[in-house]
């Protein structure tokens, strides 16, 4: 990405990373839809609520490997493929320690982490059946990221695609088999993401193995190398706070969704996969554009950080708001597509129709986010979403939601904490002393 027209390279790097994220998107709207039209409201609640907590457990580690992307890319640019190679090496082996960690938290906090976000009893068995299983192949997805990572950081974005065709196309399989033939509950439709999310990995870690690149993974290698995962932590730790805080805010945002009832959950729970969809355009650019920077940063080429950046934004801010013109106008049938009860249908509609004016917002805090990653300023976005997502939406769920009996009011914490996000995040953009490499720090 350091050479050749700037456009081009973003885009051609954000076409695959769509089309991989709209096949991981597969993972939980499959689910979604065959246990809502198979099983009901109840189960569907009760797949939509643990979103939001798995979301907090398994972001963290994304994030973490999103920073430790950075430095790699860093090195990439820099053509200093020694270094290189030490950072995959340990990031591989923080991987397999934290997937088992994460696993063995999530299975046996399960119920007290859905009592805490209160969780309502018609819905609980099942939520805990579903977060249990999915978290016990957990691992599956932190080594898949990981992998998908290391491809992405060098600028291949067409290997973790064909990896998500594959695995998305067994979870389908799984999916109908397991729930609609098979008759399973809730259980049936989180062992078919578990393992179809092992299958990711695994044909991940096959091509890192045998690869013939400055990327190839050795085994005997796989080992934590002391200075390199300092400085992987030092960019990977703010990036997945800023997951974990990010969710943490959203579980406050849930837990003020289900004073309403279960309708109310799912039908929100039903918008929140039409959202991840739709801004899957976006999220493809976001992490070209860290790419970009964190390479051409390496490569000390700052003007073309400031083209590409430019470019980057603009574009991610039009196709928001396309995504939220379309969302707007065809919300009502989009919810029907997961449950057809005219109650949840108009729950997910109300959360559509007040959220999606204010996605360019989103995407502009989402892409200065990105860029500033790149460019190793990850305590920045840190401390932004830390104030902007998670401080000012857990007081006002607490303080401002229950003065009115309207869910419509709690909807309206998105678009106001978006608002106070783009402001800081332009302010700090413009002042243009981001412009740095990683590697440097």
């Amino acid at each position: 990405m350091t050479e050749g027209p700037v456009w081009k390279h973003i885009v051609r790097f954000a076409i695959p990373v769509f089309w991989g994220n709209l096949f991981q998107q597969l993972y939980n709207v499959v689910d979604t839809l065959v246990v809502g039209n198979c099983l009901g409201s109840d189960a569907l609640a009760a797949v939509g609520s643990s979103g939001n907590i798995i979301f907090l457990m398994v972001g963290l580690f994304s994030g973490l490997f999103a920073g430790a992307g950075t430095v790699i890319s860093g090195y990439f640019g820099a053509r200093d493929h020694k270094n290189m190679s030490r950072a995959i090496h340990t990031a591989v082996a923080f991987a397999l320690v934290a997937g088992a960690a994460l696993s063995i938290v999530g299975v046996f906090l399960s119920p007290v982490l859905l009592r805490w976000i209160g969780t309502p009893e018609s819905v609980f068995p099942k939520s805990v059946e579903y977060f249990r299983i999915y978290f016990s192949g957990v691992i599956f997805v932190v080594l898949y990221n990981a992998a998908a990572g290391i491809f992405q950081t060098v600028g291949d974005s067409r290997s973790p695609l064909i990896f998500l065709i594959v695995s998305s196309v067994v979870n389908v399989v799984l999916d109908i088999l397991f729930v609609a033939v098979m008759g399973m509950d809730v259980g049936g439709a989180a062992l078919a993401t578990v393992i179809s999310q092992a299958v990711s990995a695994g044909l991940g870690f096959y091509k890192l193995f045998t690869a013939q690149d400055v990327y190839r993974l050795w085994p005997k290698k796989i080992r934590f190398h002391g200075d390199m995962l300092k400085k992987l932590l030092l960019m990977g730790i703010p990036a997945g706070l800023q997951n974990s805080i990010i969710s943490i805010g959203n579980i406050f945002v849930q837990s003020g969704i289900n004073r309403y009832d279960a309708m109310a959950m799912a039908g929100s729970g039903a918008y929140s996969k039409i959202e991840g969809f739709g801004f899957l355009p976006v999220n493809a650019f976001v992490m070209a554009l860290t790419v970009f920077t964190a390479q051409n940063l390496g490569a000390r080429d700052m003007e073309r950080v400031k083209k590409g950046t430019r470019f980057g934004i603009i574009t991610c801010m039009v196709m928001a708001e396309i995504v939220a013109l379309l969302v707007y106008a065809f919300a009502p049938l989009l919810i029907g597509l997961f449950n057809g009860e005219a109650e949840v249908v108009r729950m997910g509609t109300i959360h559509a129709r007040t959220v999606t004016p204010f996605f360019f917002l989103l995407a502009f805090s989402h892409s200065v986010a990105a860029i500033l990653r790149g460019a190793g300023k990850a305590i920045v976005p840190m401390v932004v979403m830390a104030l902007c997502w998670c401080a000012v939406r857990v007081v006002y769920i607490s303080f401002v939601a229950p003065l009115f009996d309207n869910i419509r009011v709690v909807f309206m914490v998105y678009p106001i904490t978006w608002t106070l996000s783009s402001i800081v995040f332009l302010i700090y953009y413009l002042k243009g002393n981001w412009r740095r490499s990683v590697i440097d720090n």
